[in-house]
């Protein structure tokens, strides 16, 4: 017998790991390990506690355990407590888990710190976070509570408590009789357990088909014996066999009468208006409890006061009105009533109580009231006013006047119903009951004839000496009738007058009363009150400032007559002052008058060293189209101001622009001996330059030395340097150009246009790259100056360089980040999708540049934004109405999406600006061809030249 091996009877062999060879590994958890803390063993094992099972009892016999082999914790290990009873607790409570934690409320029990002891860092901390609790509470707190009483009154408002909606309704219970009560009908038991139980005894079962058959027999033997009781028999026929279409047609019934009452008898159609029911239902007003909790306590108030003080009429009144607000009108007429009761003397209550009662009962309330208070007018005025017919009014009225015949506004009431003759006899009775009413006099004034208002007026100043209306009526009556003289005589004796009785009127008064003498087509009168109020109470050394502030002021107003004769006032104390001249000229022309020549006149009489008036005096003799007399004045000019370079430039353009030539090259050498300038020289060249352009031979000799004596002359006369630049590329001798042009800037380094005139000659001769390099030096010489930069990013511009031009942009912007060119010039270089952004850029930085705003209509005129386009350029040539290219864009625009008077008021109002600036406009017009044109013609020269697609309308003469 063979011997059987007890394998599992034997050790584990050394370093045996269990399931090794199969690829298993040896893995521990928290059941092997036991809890993270634990007794001393020695003490759990002496306390002897029962169930304390392997691993946590007492320790069992030791004995060696395979190697790599962690002993089992045996029963009640893990994460159980003691025996496997609860969990086990440290010396300060804590369990050793988070068994106790609660997101909510945090850990219960004894506390997570609680063996912590408490220091004063920790009560300052407390109380640190308090205060930012507080604090953080506070922030927001009076906004928080005023949201939460809205919050509350819009609830109450929208869901209002019963008992509060009919709060003022139970104070009218008092009033109710037993029998009333008694009257009322029991509401019945309607509560859910009385429901209930009907709703168990309403149990419907189905009727057997045996009943319904023997119903339907009978009711069939009822028809056939015509549902009569037969009265010959014994019989009667049971109620059941009653027609059951009974209860349809008293339905029916019913429903017609209803639409009978709400149709018309005539011709059928309905009463019931849709538009008034609503409105009858939108005037239904819905009080709140708020509101009437308000109006209870208003009322209880009221009625203290009025029975407390019940002489008191206001009291009265506004209980009534409380009354009428709260929609019981004719609880506020029986208050008005007990009002008018009290206190009957009050024409303010009575008046109330008229306006509460219909017209009918209102005339019979003011009856009442007009013996109580016959001396009120109010009273009387408001019972004319409830008259249906004129007669009845005038009845009123002058039964009125018998009581009180010194009211004036009875008196006007009466008047005004009564014709031209009546009116007259009344006002001659008016004036004798109320002698002190100016406006009375006045008007039986105008009713008269010129002699008999000439004695109504005497009449009326030694009535009333005081009042200067009077005075100023009789010389307005005066100027009415021709009597011219008589209006300044009749405004002096009233001034005088009036010092006598010590009656001081201030200036801006007598200025007001002037203005309304101008609406009244009185300018006699005007001109006189100006002429003897004006100086009152002004300072000498504040007259002239002071007169024309007031002058600024009427014209502001619209009183250009009284402007003009404050002005003339004005030139009679100070004739000689030029400022004030031309003021008053310059009104006279905005309203076209026929004087301009006449003040003029005047002008260079008083002030003769004035060139500007002189000038202004030729220009109008020869828009005026008298020449000779521009030659006058002009020759006038000359010998009170025989050295001015502006008449000497003057007299030259009056025989340049009438075809002089002769003439005016004479006035010119002259001048170049007499009054030799820069500028006369530089005239004098044009001058040579126009004849040469028409075909004179020796003109081109004559502008050759006159350029070559006056670059001499004046060499820093930059002007002339180009002209002559100008000249020798007109003879092809572009070398000699660019030999004046280089001597030019040598003299001139900053001159602008000497830099951009040789750039171009350079471009035109030897290409860009010289440009390049004579506008870099030109940029070194001039540093951050706008145009040279636009110049050089033009220049890249014409030869499609691109990158180069938005380098130049990018450099340029750098150095001069505000300069309005070419923050438009950027707008209008950028790509379609980012023009947008850089306008919005531009305009931050330069919203009042008009080349910016120009920039910004072009963009909008390109989205098809006409509107916005059009507005943008109206603010350009607002900003700047000397801006040419601005207008030339905005007639153009006009041309293309506007109407025929649009275009014609741009043409006008570019006429009347007379632009001189822009470069496309001065390219236009500063050509020898177009010298002589018209603004209206080079305008629309400038419109063809501009890079805009089809414009219709353009005629270029």
């Amino acid at each position: 017998m063979a011997r059987r091996v007890k394998a599992f009877d034997q050790d584990a062999p050394a370093n045996y790991v269990a399931g090794l060879g199969r690829g298993a590994i040896g893995f521990t958890t928290r059941s092997d390990i036991g809890p993270a803390r634990s007794d001393d063993p020695t003490d759990i094992a002496a306390t002897g506690i029962p169930g304390m099972g392997r691993g946590r009892g007492v320790p069992l016999p030791q004995q060696p355990a395979p190697a790599m082999m962690i002993p089992p914790g045996g029963r009640g290990s893990g994460t159980a407590g003691v025996g496997g009873f609860g969990r086990e607790v440290d010396a300060s409570g804590d369990r050793g888990d988070y068994s106790e934690f609660d997101e909510f409320s945090g850990y219960s029990g004894a506390g997570l710190f609680n063996d912590t002891p408490y220091d004063k860092d920790d009560a300052e901390a407390d109380d640190i976070y308090a205060q930012v609790d507080e604090h953080m509470d506070n922030r927001r707190k009076r906004r928080r509570e005023l949201k939460q009483l809205e919050d509350m009154k819009k609830a109450r408002r929208e869901r209002p408590k019963i008992s509060d909606q009919f709060a003022d309704l139970k104070s009218s219970l008092k009033g109710v009789s037993d029998a009333e009560w008694e009257a009322i009908p029991d509401i019945g038991d309607h509560s859910l357990r009385y429901k209930a139980s009907q709703k168990k005894s309403d149990i419907f079962t189905p009727v057997p088909d045996h009943i319904l058959d023997t119903r339907a027999s009978t009711t069939a033997s009822n028809v056939v014996l015509g549902g009569d009781t037969p009265l010959q028999t014994g019989t009667s026929i049971s109620g059941m066999t009653s027609s059951l279409t009974g209860l349809a047609e008293a339905r029916g019934a019913v429903l017609s009468l209803k639409l009978d009452k709400m149709s018309d008898s005539i011709s059928g159609q309905t009463v019931v208006d849709p538009k008034g029911y609503m409105t009858e239902l939108n005037s239904l007003k819905i009080t709140s409890d708020a509101e009437v909790g308000d109006i209870k306590k208003a009322r209880l108030l009221l009625r203290s006061v009025t029975m407390t003080n019940p002489k008191h009429a206001p009291g009265w009144i506004a209980a009534a009105r409380l009354e009428e607000v709260a929609g019981k009108v004719v609880q506020a007429r029986k208050v008005i009533a007990e009002g008018c009761e009290s206190c009957p003397t009050n024409e303010d209550v009575w008046l109330e109580a008229a306006r509460l009662q219909t017209p009918e009962n209102a005339r019979t309330i003011l009856a009442t009231a007009v013996r109580h208070v016959p001396t009120s007018v109010k009273v009387w005025l408001q019972a004319a006013k409830l008259e249906p017919t004129d007669e009845a009014t005038k009845l009123v009225l002058r039964r009125a006047l018998e009581f009180i015949p010194n009211a004036v506004a009875i008196w006007k009431a009466v008047i005004e119903l009564e014709d031209v003759d009546g009116a007259r006899l009344m006002l001659g009775r008016a004036v004798e009951c109320v002698p002190q009413s100016v406006d009375m006099w006045l008007a039986l004034a105008r009713l008269e004839t010129y002699e008999r208002a000439k004695q109504t007026l005497n009449k009326a100043g030694a009535t009333i000496p005081t009042d200067h209306t009077i005075w100023i009526a009789a010389a307005k009556l005066e100027e009415a009738n021709g009597k011219d003289a008589m209006v300044d005589k009749i405004i002096v004796h009233a001034m005088k007058r009036l010092r006598k009785y010590d009656v001081r009127i201030d200036r801006d008064t007598w200025l007001k009363e002037a203005e309304a003498c101008e609406m009244a087509d009185a300018p006699l009168t005007c001109a006189a009150l100006v002429k003897h109020s004006l100086a009152l109470g002004v300072d000498p050394e504040d007259q002239k400032r002071t007169w024309m502030d007031d002058a600024d002021m009427s014209a502001s107003r619209g009183a250009i007559v009284t402007a003009k004769a404050i002005y003339h006032h004005a030139l009679q104390v100070f004739p000689t002052k030029k400022s004030i001249w031309l003021r008053a000229v310059a009104l006279e022309k905005t309203q076209n008058g026929p004087r301009v020549m006449e003040l003029l006149e005047n002008a260079v009489q008083n002030c003769p060293q004035a060139e500007i008036l002189w000038l202004m005096a030729a220009k109008e003799a020869w828009v005026g189209g008298s020449v000779e007399q521009a030659r006058s004045i002009l020759r006038q000019a000359f010998n009170a101001n025989p050295n001015s370079e502006e008449i000497w430039l003057a007299a030259v353009k009056l025989e340049w622009e009438n075809d002089e030539m002769e003439r005016a090259r004479a006035l010119l050498a002259k001048a170049r001996s007499q009054a030799p300038t820069a500028r006369v020289w530089m005239k004098s060249v044009l001058l040579e330059r126009e004849a040469r352009t028409h075909g004179d031979g020796d003109a081109k000799a004559r502008e050759e030395a006159l350029l070559t004596e006056g670059r001499t002359r004046y060499p820093t006369f930059e002007k002339l340097h180009m002209m002559a630049g100008q000249f020798y590329e007109d003879l092809g001798d572009l070398d000699g150009a660019r030999k004046h042009l280089r001597d030019g800037l040598a003299s001139c380094p900053k001159s602008i246009a000497l830099w951009k005139q040789l750039t171009r000659l350079e471009e035109k001769t030897k290409g860009e790259m010289k440009a390049r390099s004579v506008l870099e030096s030109g940029r070194l010489k001039n540093p951050k100056n706008p145009e040279l930069w636009l110049e050089a990013i033009r220049l890249e511009a014409r030869h499609h360089n691109d990158k180069g031009q938005e380098n130049l942009m990018a450099k340029a912007l750098q150095e001069c980040p505000d300069a309005g060119i070419l923050l438009a010039e950027s707008i209008d270089i950028a790509p379609r999708t980012q023009q947008r952004r850089v306008s919005l850029t531009a305009l931050k930085k330069k919203d009042n540049d008009p080349a910016v705003c120009l920039s910004v209509s072009k963009l909008f005129w390109n989205e098809r934004k006409y509107s916005k386009a059009r507005k943008w350029l109206e603010r350009t040539v607002q900003l700047n109405p000397d801006f040419g290219d601005g207008w030339a864009y905005y007639y153009a625009f006009e041309l293309k999406h506007g109407n025929e008077l649009q275009r014609e008021d741009i043409l006008n109002r570019c006429i009347k600006a007379e632009p001189r600036h822009g470069d496309l406009w001065c390219s236009i017009s500063k050509q020898t061809l177009n010298r002589k044109k018209k603004v209206g013609d080079v305008l629309k020269l400038v419109v063809a030249s501009l890079p805009v697609i089809n414009i219709p309308q353009v005629v270029a003469t």
